[in-house]
């Protein structure tokens, strides 16, 4: 829990993009890590951010006991020292269901300096909130320019040819076949140039409208740059009424528009595919040595414009005493064989050995932890996103390799999700 809650009063601008813009604002220009999301099919938007950089370096997974902090959890696919693990503190808490209120630790590190300056930018007092105020008199356009996002310190990563995606999908199956893996999954990076006038904070709110199934969430952290996406995967939920839930996710083909998506036809390969991440999943609560879990599935789900296979695991804590469920299981799935490929060890050397470039961020995970209440935590496999630099953005998209995997398709897969990423670009930029 956010140790000793405070709630102060704000007078809330008329709209969300205003509030998210406000206290965006705060957040970068002292240089701290801010975090916002909408969870699937909810109708608030949250955002939290801390009083100190520092304290969100942690360099370990969260802790998702009723006990640990409360905040928000930013993992890469590999915790390196280039890429940080990061679990920003919710030292300040706003929720949209309660526009004019947030929470705030006020004794969190940090907090004795600059929550008399977040007073009075709120407020519209002193020289902080008077640049605020002549941010929100020039245009849009002008104002998304002056917002300081964090940038990643790392090169850009290399943007692979289809020619080279070809090979690498070549080398995946011949490694299946010679037994060396049963499934690795490979990715690729495109670039894009950023619309003139882009405006990342409209551009989450589209993204939240677009895919109301999908956990949106734009984050932005010193050292890790800003990420924006929106995911259709659950990597661990601890849930109000005291469930424990995972899913597998896997196998992808474009959503039908004049059909059902419930009469999609599945080939084997990706059947399979999406078994052998159930499998894992299985395989981890036997090593817990965890024998009541609720299995549904497989089936049909919708993400965007594309389909997914989809198996969902539940256990009902109330029942079965294991606190630590949801953190043995975080430590235990991540990254599960949906982003990288089984069994692990041996998938993540060949993506390390051939895959060209570092994901980051990309197929880590992301999400609220112990908010808004203790005990309830929703982390997501970081997909279906992309990295804002200063004039172009960096698009992610990965597919399942098995023995059955032909490299054209495999390329065309990657091509219909990272135009679902792309679109939001586009989708608003400020007006002039």
């Amino acid at each position: 829990m956010i140790k000793a809650p405070l709630s102060i009063t704000w007078p809330a601008p008329a709209t969300l993009l205003e509030q998210l813009r406000r206290l965006t604002a705060f957040a970068l220009h002292h240089r701290l890590p801010v975090a916002m999301w909408r969870l699937p099919q909810a109708q608030t938007t949250q955002l939290c951010f801390s009083f100190s950089a520092e304290a969100a370096l942690t360099g370990l997974p969260p802790a998702l006991e009723a006990t640990a902090p409360a905040g928000f959890a930013f993992f890469p696919f590999r915790d390196t020292d280039h890429n940080p693990a990061l679990f920003i503190p919710a030292d300040v808490w706003f929720d949209s269901a309660q526009p004019r209120e947030l929470r705030i630790n006020e004794t969190a590190i940090g907090a004795a300096t600059l929550l008399p300056k977040l007073r009075e930018w709120l407020q519209g007092d002193g020289v902080e909130a008077a640049d605020s105020r002549n941010q929100e008199s020039t245009s849009n356009a002008q104002q998304a320019a002056t917002l300081p996002w964090h940038i990643s310190p790392q090169p850009v990563p290399h943007e692979a040819s289809k020619e080279e995606y070809t090979a690498l999908v070549e080398r995946g199956v011949a490694a299946i076949e010679a037994g060396q893996v049963l499934k690795v999954v490979s990715s690729r990076t495109v670039r894009r140039p950023l619309p003139a006038g882009f405006d990342a904070l409209r551009a989450f709110v589209e993204l939240e409208h677009r895919y109301p199934l999908a956990f949106a969430s734009l984050v932005s952290a010193p050292g890790a740059g800003t990420w924006f996406g929106a995911t259709p995967e659950t990597l661990v939920q601890l849930t109000e009424d005291g469930r424990f839930c995972t899913m597998a996710l896997a196998g992808t083909q474009p959503r039908p528009h004049d059909h059902s998506p419930y009469t999609a036809v599945w080939r084997q390969k990706e059947i399979e595919e999406q078994a052998l991440v159930a499998r894992y999943i299985v395989s981890c609560f036997k090593q817990l040595r965890l024998r009541e879990y609720d299995e549904t599935g497989p089936r049909t789900v919708a993400a965007g414009e594309l389909l997914h296979l989809r198996t969902d695991f539940s256990v009902n804590l109330r029942r079965v005493p294991f606190p630590t469920l949801g953190t043995d299981m975080l430590r235990l799935l991540h990254p599960t064989s949906a982003v990288g490929g089984m069994p692990k060890q041996a998938a993540l050397d060949f993506l390390h050995q051939y895959e060209g470039y570092d994901r980051a961020y990309y197929s880590g995970f992301l999400g609220p932890v112990n908010l808004p209440v203790a005990g309830v935590s929703r982390l997501y496999v970081n997909l279906r996103g992309l990295q804002l630099r200063p004039q172009e953005a960096i698009l992610y998209a990965g597919t399942g390799l098995t023995v059955d995997s032909d490299p054209a398709r495999e390329w065309q897969e990657t091509e219909l999700k990272l135009t679902t990423v792309g679109a939001v670009l586009h989708a608003h930029t400020a007006p002039g």
